[in-house]
C-alpha cells in the first residue's frame, strides 16, 4: 500500500438564515453561487455529509472509505476498535450574523435511544467577534424543571441563562445537555461529536422567507437538559510560543492550542490516535518522512495514527488547534 500522508477535505459549505460572508473572505472558502454560508464542514463523517480528500493520491475517496481499506492506520487501533468505519468527530467553521437559536444535545444514551445515534458534546473557539458579541452557555444557577418549564411557557428563557462576553481566543465547553447558543457577530470553530442533533428551544420569533416559524423541539428538549448546568464556562489561556497549551480535555476529544514561531516536533507514538490540526492564523508546514505539506489559515489537516513525528514549521508564524483522541494519556 503507499505510504500515508497528511489528509486535506474538500468543505461542504452550508448556507443558514443566520450566516454570512466571513468564511468566504478570510478563511478561503469558495462560496460560489452560495450566500449567508453560515457552516464549512471541514472533516465530516455524517452519512450524508462525508467528506472528500482533495490531496494526494486518495483525493476523490470519502473518510469512510480510506478508514475501510486503512482501519487503525488512519484512526488509530483503540479508536478503530471503538468507532470502526465512522470517524469520531466533526469539525466546522461557523459564521453566526444573527443569534443562533437556544438549543441543548442530548448525550450519547439519549441519543441511541432515539435516534440510533451519538450523542453531542461540543466546544467552540472564538476565531473572530465583533464588539460585545455574546456566548449564551448553561444557566446562570442552577433551575428547577418548574422554573424553567415557566419560563419557556412565558418567554422568559433567557432570563435565566449565563450569557458570557466573547473575544477572539476565547473557548467554550459544551458538554451533551447544557443549554447554549452562539450570538451574532462571531467567528468560531466548532470541534464536535460526530452527530447532527440539535434540540431548538427558542428561535428569536424568527421567521423564514414564508413567515414561517422553525420547529422547535420542545418536549425533546426537556429530556435532554441537564439543568444543573450553570455558571461561567469561557476558557481563556495565555499562549506561550512554541509550547502547546490544553483548552479541553474530555472522553471524546482533547485539543491544545499551538503558537509557534519557530520549527516544534510533535510526538504522538503515545496516543494511539489520528491528529487534526486546524490553522487558525498564518501557515506552516507539516514535514514528516523528509516530505511536506502547506497548511494555511482556515484550512484543517487530518493526521493519520501512523505517522507519529512531525515537525511543525512556520511561516513565518502561525497558530493551530490540535485535536486527537486521548486514549493513552502522552502529550
Amino acid at each position: 500500500m503507499s505510504q500515508l500522508y497528511p489528509l486535506k477535505f474538500e468543505p461542504i459549505l452550508k448556507e443558514k438564515i443566520w450566516g454570512g460572508n466571513s468564511l468566504s473572505e478570510h478563511y478561503g472558502k469558495k462560496a460560489g453561487n452560495l450566500k449567508n454560508i453560515g457552516e464549512s464542514w471541514e472533516l465530516s463523517a455524517v452519512s450524508d455529509n462525508l467528506s472528500v480528500i482533495s490531496n494526494g493520491f486518495l483525493a476523490g475517496n470519502n473518510i469512510e472509505e480510506i478508514i475501510e481499506v486503512y482501519m487503525g492506520d488512519i484512526t488509530g487501533e483503540s479508536v478503530y476498535e471503538k468507532f470502526g468505519n465512522e470517524f469520531p468527530l466533526l469539525i466546522k467553521l461557523l459564521e453566526a450574523r444573527s443569534d443562533l437559536s437556544i438549543q441543548v444535545h442530548p448525550d450519547n444514551e439519549l441519543a441511541k435511544k432515539r435516534h440510533n445515534a451519538y450523542g453531542k458534546t461540543e466546544m467552540w473557539y472564538i476565531l473572530q467577534s465583533e464588539k460585545n458579541a455574546k456566548i449564551y452557555t448553561g444557566f446562570a444557577n442552577p433551575v428547577t424543571r418548574e422554573s424553567y418549564i415557566n419560563a419557556f411557557n412565558n418567554n422568559t428563557i433567557l432570563d435565566l441563562l449565563n450569557i458570557e462576553n466573547a473575544d477572539a481566543g476565547d473557548a467554550f465547553f459544551t458538554p451533551a445537555g447544557r443549554i447554549h447558543a452562539i450570538g451574532a457577530g462571531i467567528v468560531l470553530v466548532e470541534i464536535q461529536q460526530t452527530s447532527d442533533i440539535t434540540y431548538r428551544i427558542y428561535d428569536w420569533g424568527r421567521t423564514d422567507q414564508n413567515g414561517k416559524s422553525r420547529e422547535l423541539h420542545t418536549d425533546l428538549a426537556m429530556d435532554a437538559l441537564d439543568l444543573k448546568a450553570s455558571g461561567r464556562n469561557k476558557i481563556r489561556k495565555e499562549l506561550l510560543a512554541n509550547k502547546a497549551e490544553n483548552l479541553v480535555s474530555c472522553e471524546f476529544f482533547y485539543t491544545n492550542i499551538i503558537h509557534f514561531n519557530k520549527q516544534i516536533n510533535r510526538d504522538y507514538s503515545l496516543i494511539d490516535s489520528f491528529v487534526t490540526y486546524i490553522c487558525t492564523e498564518g501557515s506552516f508546514l507539516i514535514r514528516w518522512d523528509s516530505k511536506s505539506e502547506k497548511v494555511t489559515k482556515g484550512e484543517t489537516v487530518l493526521l493519520p495514527a501512523v505517522i507519529n513525528d512531525v515537525a511543525l514549521i512556520p511561516e513565518p508564524e502561525a497558530t493551530l488547534l490540535e485535536i486527537y483522541i486521548n486514549n493513552k494519556g502522552g502529550n
